[in-house]
């Protein structure tokens, strides 16, 4: 039900009462800074119901600096050679910021299914994709807070007609936004569904009423400036631990001691014939990946010094270096720490019919950043499921995820440190932390079996690669990346 017009005096009484809420918006945004609170405000709502206004309208007291407003339009061709979700959560927040959305990831729902005619099939989908990227995002200390501007289907056709009325402002009337009007209960009964389906306890919507502006700019200031005090009140509330496994359908993966590494080795006599045949085999499924837009990535973990590099130069020498990347994970710079953990990997992406090879992945969460107690043990506990998300997300989106754990046993990797040291142009190769890692060797190997276990999905299965023979383990990732890509073209 919209809000009565509002009389003179409350016009005023609203006015005056905006204007002490964004100075203290003002005040919040500092705070922000000082307590490092990410903070991504949505608009969403009719078309002419005033967004561009209340947005500018909020912005103007805030520090340049610490804000971006961002103008969703739909995506571009080179946009639609991703995953759906990459170009939103590339634009996520750093910690201490403000993204001011127009319009969001949202277009992708309601107005996709009305315009662009998605399948239910689809839409149910991304309704799923969209509240599991906003309770990552909640997950992980994001306010996130989401306006709905609503507007009866005579007063949007008013204000229509007013902006056309003017040769300055009538460019701003499309022919998608008559169409709107023209099928307004359409789109109110696909809004509805698409606001009752994603506010969540995390991320609720606000649907406010903006046929009176005075009424609809201290509403927004209201609840933007509640939901950012609540957010710097709120202590650090971790949700219990979930058995991810019972959230996915699960791969059986063995465990680390039930590998038998013995035997699993290849002659020097066979190995280049077989080595060259793969190869072959992989630079023709490459053509096919192309020609057919499906984009493939190919995760590679395991212990140190276990052959990873030697792996992925075999795969690359197979592949047309002008269709794939190769992407080493290391310690995360600057900018990556101030975000989302899987926001720089969901910025390293192949587009369709293109490859990337991860040396090192998101795995490093449940690993290393838990071991060494980089990440509080909550958020790397909350990691599996988020993982599990992302890899489904990545394969629902039509991308093939093809994993590799390769194992050596304790022995082999004290032999390969010490023929690095012992090989002047091989020494850059070995660190303090690879020994250092390596006396934590039980302790991982246990960590290593739980991210397995958790891990192994049906969409995006690990394999483990018998790695004491570097030859043999080249070639059983060769054929298993092969074997993945016939399986789905």
């Amino acid at each position: 039900m919209l809000k009565n017009a509002l009389t003179p005096e409350e016009n005023t009484d609203y006015k005056e009462k905006a204007k002490a809420l964004r100075e203290k918006l003002s005040e919040l945004q500092l705070k922000m800074k000082e307590n490092s609170l990410p903070a991504i405000i949505v608009f969403e709502g009719w078309g002419a119901s005033g967004k561009g206004t209340l947005i500018s309208d909020m912005i103007k007291l805030l520090d340049p600096r610490f804000f971006k407003v961002i103008s969703t339009v739909e995506a571009t061709d080179a946009e639609r050679r991703y995953p759906l979700m990459k170009r939103y959560f590339e634009n996520i927040p750093e910690y201490g910021k403000l993204s001011v959305m127009d319009r969001s990831w949202y277009r992708e729902l309601a107005a996709a299914r009305i315009e662009e005619g998605i399948s239910k099939k689809e839409y149910d989908r991304r309704i799923i994709s969209v509240n599991t990227f906003e309770r990552q995002l909640c997950d992980d200390g994001y306010a996130v807070i989401k306006i709905f501007l609503d507007i009866s289907k005579s007063e949007q056709k008013k204000r229509f007609e007013r902006l056309e009325e003017n040769g300055s402002t009538s460019w701003r009337v499309t022919d998608k936004d008559k169409r709107q009007n023209k099928h307004y209960d359409d789109y109110k009964q696909g809004y509805e569904d698409m606001l009752f389906r994603t506010s969540t306890e995390y991320a609720p919507w606000y649907v406010i009423d903006a046929e009176e502006k005075q009424f609809a700019r201290f509403m927004l200031f209201d609840i933007v400036t509640k939901r950012l005090e609540a957010a710097l009140d709120a202590k650090t509330a971790y949700p219990p631990e979930e058995d991810v496994t019972q959230l996915f359908d699960m791969h059986k993966t063995p465990l680390l001691k039930d590998v038998v590494l013995e035997g699993k080795t290849v002659t020097p006599e066979d190995y280049p014939a077989k080595l060259k045949a793969l190869q072959k085999e992989l630079s023709k499924l490459h053509g096919k990946l192309y020609k057919k837009k499906i984009p493939v990535v190919i995760a590679f973990e395991g212990w140190d010094a276990a052959g990873k590099g030697g792996a992925i130069k075999r795969v690359g020498s197979a592949l047309d270096p002008r269709g794939y990347e190769a992407v080493p994970i290391a310690a995360p710079a600057a900018a990556e720490k101030n975000r989302h953990y899987l926001w720089r990997f969901w910025t390293k992406l192949p587009k369709d019919g293109h490859i990337t090879i991860f040396d090192r992945t998101w795995y490093g969460r449940v690993m290393v950043e838990r071991l060494e107690g980089f990440t509080p043990k909550e958020r790397c506990a909350m990691a599996y499921r988020e993982i599990n998300e992302f890899e489904r997300e990545l394969c629902e989106c039509g991308v093939i995820v093809i994993k590799f754990w390769m194992q050596i046993d304790k022995d082999e990797q004290l032999r390969r440190f010490t023929d690095r040291m012992n090989t002047p142009e091989k020494r850059w190769k070995i660190t303090d932390e690879d020994w250092r890692n390596r006396e934590k060797w039980d302790l991982y190997e246990a960590a290593i079996d739980e991210m397995i276990q958790k891990t192994s999905t049906l969409a995006a299965p690990w394999t483990i690669v018998e790695g004491n023979d570097k030859k043999y383990a080249r070639l059983k990732v060769l054929e298993t990346i092969i074997e993945r890509i016939k399986e789905k073209i």
